[in-house]
């Protein structure tokens, strides 16, 4: 495995959603995700990290060192299996070879941690291998992320739709197109933040220069392989890094978002579009910190 990054690293990311859905909530009938008492929209943590698992499963393929832990339709134990298959571990005899080898549940993680690419970026809770008398516990991933927040308040509409084709011969019968609804966000500009911490990828995880360099890859492609009418037109605009020159960091990471602003353009009462925005950044620095602007 490459050696583990030694610069921390924060970011701010902004995307934007037109004429789509960015993320449903299951508790308002799959409307877009709304701060009840501000109106601004929100976009959840774990569903962006679904977007960047599904880009790094797209290009590298089950690649080794590059698998995924979390994905659709396969059980997490079935991923556990490969470790203990790896260590030749029977699930009868792991308390006997417990007993000979204490270090096995910190080789079972460590396992996961070199093969699973978002184990080694997001980190996991591994509890499934309890089932097993093995317990991996909750690795904590070096990069996290928070809840995305639009720049302006929203206002998601919910589109009637029809459709032709009738579903039961006896609805036929009856009616010529059956009637359907989708909901949209007109337009929404979200900021999102986030934390790469280079003493967790050294002491835990052994994330490294490589994964560091395919996570910024994914993050700024997480939606052009992801195109569907119900999230309508989304696209990254603009990802901002903060690399510091040391391990723990050399200014606060709310110092380092502030140096961000994102404003409404003279004259734009309801933007519509990214060029009714002004990105700044600041270009004073603390020192040690460097900023990087990617598009």
């Amino acid at each position: 495995m490459s050696e583990a990054i030694k610069n921390r690293y924060d970011f701010v990311l902004l995307f934007d959603v037109e004429n789509g859905n960015p993320n449903g909530d299951p508790d308002a009938g799959n409307m877009p995700r709304v701060d009840p008492e501000s109106g601004y929209g929100l976009v959840t943590d774990v569903c962006l990290k679904r977007k960047i698992r599904n880009y790094v499963e797209t290009v590298k393929e089950d690649e080794k060192g590059y698998q995924i832990y979390i994905k659709e339709n396969v059980p997490l134990n079935r991923s556990d299996a490969k470790a203990l298959e790896y260590h030749n571990i029977e699930v009868d005899k792991i308390k006997s070879l417990k007993k000979e080898d204490p270090e096995l549940d910190r080789k079972v993680r460590d396992f996961m941690c070199q093969n699973f690419f978002d184990i080694r970026t997001f980190g996991a809770v591994m509890t499934t291998f309890v089932k097993a008398n093995l317990n991996c516990g909750q690795v904590r991933g070096p990069v996290q992320l928070g809840f995305a927040k639009s720049i302006d308040p929203i206002l998601p509409q919910e589109v009637t739709i029809t459709r032709v084709a009738i579903t039961t011969e006896s609805d036929a019968e009856r009616k010529g197109t059956e009637m359907g609804r989708k909901y949209i966000v007109p337009y929404g500009l979200y900021r999102v933040e986030g934390y790469v911490s280079a003493n967790l990828a050294r002491k835990v995880t052994g994330f490294s220069e490589e994964d560091l360099n395919l996570l910024w890859e994914a993050i700024l492609n997480m939606f052009e392989n992801d195109h569907s009418a119900a999230r309508g037109k989304m696209a990254v605009r603009k990802l901002i890094v903060f690399k510091h020159d040391s391990e723990l960091g050399c200014a606060p990471a709310h110092k380092l978002f502030d140096a961000v602003k994102v404003e409404k353009k003279d004259g734009v009462e309801i933007p519509r579009s990214y060029s009714d925005y002004e990105v700044a950044v600041s270009e004073e620095m603390p020192e040690g910190v460097t900023c990087i602007c990617m598009e």
